[in-house]
């Protein structure tokens, strides 16, 4: 069933941005193209408290996923 996500409300917009942020980090890790600052660095940019946790918890999902330490 295909979804359009341009109708979705913006902070549901924010957080399948930040998803696909911190799956990209994460396999930048895995893949040594990165180092752990750069999560760092990413999730101080982000302003809202609560998007900044969903940030970091889809970089700890990601990482489970992707068997990275």
């Amino acid at each position: 069933m295909p979804f359009n996500l341009s109708l979705l409300p913006e902070q549901e917009k924010n957080k399948i941005e930040l998803d696909k942020q911190a799956s990209f980090l994460v396999w930048q890790l895995r893949a040594a193209k990165c180092g752990p600052d750069a999560v760092i660095t990413q999730a101080q940019k982000i302003v809202s408290p609560e998007e900044r946790a969903w940030f970091e918890q889809s970089v700890a999902k990601y990482k489970r996923v992707m068997g990275v330490a």
